[in-house]
């Protein structure tokens, strides 16, 4: 066993949340030194035997975090050789996972938020704001309204899924904005965004104080950690007011 696993293993003792099984120990483990950066793309993570042995697990459970790091595409498996960090998948186009209070302190403009609506609630695959889970598991809706100086900013409505981020159903989102919270919280590992205009119903257009029939841009994303799925988020912009900007160079570079 490696030098660095076993100082790994040292740090989960006092960063495994109380109550988390050996499973969840090993996963969060092995995740936190990749997604640190500690284990680099292609770094050999130890063989099943070695993570039984070093946690007094079954080869079982080493199997099974294994597997589920995988199907992550946290690390890939191969044959007779062992499981290593797997190397960052290219994209056609990146857009960052943003706190919205950078954007707007960007912008030189003072930065506050307000809470709309904050319960725990199903989600249903019916949902607009779907999170991509099976049966209707329960979640944290909330609606956060952000301002740029005076002005209304952006509206987000948000779903956390409690499967995966327990410990958001005590949070206090009147002190922390739910997106810089889970940012600080939950090393994501996958995420998609979905962008589009559309015309603000009547509840988007009184919170961002737009005229009747006024266009927002929307901005939809989902997140996912190696235990599934974390949030759906809806941000809605005035049209006007934002744009987004993506800079890439050709594939061939």
């Amino acid at each position: 066993m490696t030098k660095e696993f076993a100082q790994t293993k040292e740090k989960s003792r006092k960063t495994a949340p109380a109550g988390a099984t050996l499973h969840q120990k090993i996963l969060g483990d092995i995740e936190n030194n990749i997604v640190s950066g500690e284990w680099p793309p292609g770094y050999r993570i130890p063989f099943e035997v070695e993570l039984a042995k070093h946690y007094n697990v079954s080869r079982m459970t080493a199997n099974k975090v294994l597997t589920q790091l995988a199907t992550a595409g946290l690390i890939e498996r191969r044959k007779k050789s062992g499981s290593f960090v797997a190397q960052p998948r290219n994209q056609a186009a990146i857009l960052e996972v943003y706190d919205i209070e950078d954007e707007v302190r960007s912008l030189n403009k003072a930065y506050h938020f307000r809470i709309e609506e904050c319960r725990e609630r199903r989600a249903p695959e019916s949902d607009g704001l779907r999170l991509s889970v099976a049966g209707k598991e329960s979640a944290i809706y909330v609606v956060c309204l952000h301002f740029a100086g005076t002005q209304p900013f952006c509206l987000e409505e948000r779903l956390i899924n409690l499967k995966t981020v327990p410990q958001a159903e005590d949070m206090d989102f009147s002190t922390i904005p739910p997106g810089k919270w889970l940012i600080s919280q939950i090393p994501w590992t996958a995420a998609e965004h979905r962008i589009f205009a559309t015309i603000a119903d009547e509840r988007r257009s009184d919170l961002l104080k737009l005229p009747p029939n006024s266009a927002c841009l929307v901005v939809e994303r989902k997140t996912w950690d190696v235990s599934g799925p974390v949030t759906a988020v809806r941000f809605s912009y005035p049209s006007d007011k934002h744009a987004i900007i993506a800079r890439f160079a050709p594939a061939s570079a």
